[in-house]
């Protein structure tokens, strides 16, 4: 059964391939997602200027989006720190968190596209890199890749691996196809311990698993006073609060801006927004400009200083550690369904974390926020003011809905090193000489 499924997987793909072959020359003259890495999408890598790697030990981390990607970045930066010698590739599916990747990471990662899984392209790609080891982060069970791994003997992890109830009912239809493919792996890090019951259910045996926690949740230690006096600064704090509204999405912005209007008429307010998408700017500019606002872009700042409460974030990779910066902090694809973002990476600065109803993709990050008292989730824009108004008013419980969001966030400390033991762990037993 499974052979059939994976044969009709692989000719379906080959067909797309062939099309995309054939508009490859139209492809160079476009813009925008379409022909973004496309040559690297079809196993082009030489070509398109990526260098045939060359080192020790070649470690390659795939990771799909911009939300795997942060938790790459996290993995990544833990095994500079610790594997010296290791050359590592990271690939993203999309262009968001390729740019991403490429703005966080050092010029000695690499930063590419990922093949399309088609074995023409996933061969090439192979050939290309050449890596002593592969590394899935979530659940990403590309059939051709992982099969194509598996039979040219290329080591495979998948860590911080994750499967919902939702997923599992979906994989249990291909149980036979998702079963042969997770076979591969040597090991299997999961972020819970219902995630690895659901594994187990899938055929993986259990001494491969280990529970690890979460790598997005994992970000370092900073000294939060003095990046927080760096981005308040930047900002050109005086005597306002700071609001923070990050990864919002379309309709978003104009779900806000009532909110933001009724704090400030009732203190001095800062407001602070961060588009998901940078292609998204311009409309939101120009619903700022429909609605009356002035605002300042954030590259700006340090040029030309703040003349305006509102700042439209245009750069990417920052607002992790803007965060800082703020005082109420809104995490956005929340009051639309767009699954949510990493609330954690707000928490982290010991400030509560506010957000809507449609947290999906973060569902345990809000539990475990909600239920410690660090984070706030809200049915709607106008119940999200009464609570900041709240919290304004009494100092007292918003000082303690920041103790317990900083306290929340040290909780979940560890899962880098975790899994980047395991990494280390199983390089070492490849037995491959070093020099």
């Amino acid at each position: 059964m499974e052979r059939l499924l994976y044969l009709l997987y692989s000719t379906f793909g080959t067909g797309l391939y062939l099309i995309l072959l054939l508009l490859l020359p139209l492809a160079r003259f476009l813009s925008g997602r379409f022909g973004y890495g496309l040559e690297q999408r079809l196993g082009r890598y030489v070509e398109s200027g990526g260098p045939t790697i060359r080192g020790s030990r070649t470690v390659w981390i795939h990771a799909s989006s911009v939300g795997e990607a942060q938790a790459a970045i996290i993995l990544i930066t833990e095994l500079l720190r610790t594997g010296g010698g290791l050359r590592i590739i990271l690939t993203s599916t999309t262009e968001q968190g390729n740019k991403m990747a490429r703005s966080r990471l050092p010029e000695a990662v690499l930063c590419l596209m990922a093949p399309l899984d088609v074995p023409l392209t996933v061969r090439r790609a192979l050939q290309a890199l050449r890596p002593d080891m592969y590394i899935c982060l979530e659940t990403e069970l590309w059939p051709v890749m992982l099969t194509t791994l598996r039979k040219t003997g290329v080591p495979m992890l998948m860590l911080n691996g994750r499967i919902s109830e939702q997923s599992l009912r979906r994989y249990r239809w291909i149980r036979p196809l998702v079963r042969s493919l997770l076979e591969g792996f040597q090991s299997v890090a999961v972020i819970s311990e219902a995630d690895g019951q659901r594994f187990v259910s899938l055929g993986i045996p259990d001494f491969r698993i280990k529970v690890c926690g979460n790598l997005k949740y994992d970000m370092p230690a900073e000294d939060l006073e003095q990046i927080r006096t760096l981005y308040r600064k930047h900002l050109g704090v005086t005597d306002q609060s700071v609001f923070i509204c990050g990864s919002t999405h379309e309709g978003e912005e104009e779900m806000l801006l009532p909110l933001f209007l009724r704090l400030a008429a009732s203190f001095p307010l800062i407001w602070v927004v961060a588009p998901r998408h940078l292609e998204r700017l311009s409309a939101v500019e120009a619903f700022f400009r429909r609605s009356g606002l002035d605002f300042n872009r954030y590259s700006q700042l340090a040029a030309n200083g703040r003349s305006a409460e509102v700042v439209l974030v245009d750069t990417m990779g920052e607002l992790a550690d803007l965060y800082a910066g703020g005082d109420y902090i809104f995490c956005g694809g929340s009051l639309v369904e767009r699954g949510g973002h990493n609330i954690m990476e707000a928490a982290r600065w010991g400030r509560p974390v506010y957000f809507g109803p449609y947290m999906k993709d973060f569902r345990d990050a809000a539990e475990l926020l909600t239920t410690a008292g660090g984070g706030f989730q809200v049915a709607n824009a106008s119940e999200l003011a009464t609570l900041l108004l709240y919290h304004h008013r009494h100092p007292a419980a918003y000082q303690t809905a920041c103790a317990h969001a900083a306290a929340t966030a040290v909780q979940q400390r560890g899962a880098v090193e975790r899994q980047a033991g395991i990494v280390t762990q199983s390089l070492a037993s490849i037995g491959k000489d070093a020099g």
